[in-house]
């Protein structure tokens, strides 16, 4: 038991004499990340307006058309589960009766 305590101790402080950081900041600064991006956007041409893009009007209209769209159809599940569980139970009935 002494000696597991003693490699564990050692491997502790092994580890710990390292002192390599792992701090993101130190390495993260603007000349290290803003400039390379810079230079690599430096021929992009300008961003230009989409034409065929939607508005604000066409996305809400046409979320309200996909929700309306997904209540029918939540709807008509719910009524086909109601129809099994009618079915279901009219069959368990039937059986009930058969087996009196």
């Amino acid at each position: 038991m002494k000696k597991l305590a003693f490699v564990t101790i050692t491997a502790a402080l092994a580890l710990a004499a390292c002192g390599d950081s792992t701090d993101a900041s130190e390495e993260a600064v603007a000349d290290t990340v803003e400039v390379p991006a810079d230079d690599a956007m430096a021929g992009a041409p300008d961003p230009v307006e989409d034409a065929d893009a939607m508005t604000e009007e066409d996305v809400e209209a046409a979320m309200d058309e996909a929700e309306a769209t997904a209540e029918a159809a939540g709807d008509e599940a719910q009524e086909a589960v109601d129809d099994a569980l009618a079915a279901a139970e009219a069959a368990q009935a039937e059986m009930d009766a058969a087996t009196e």
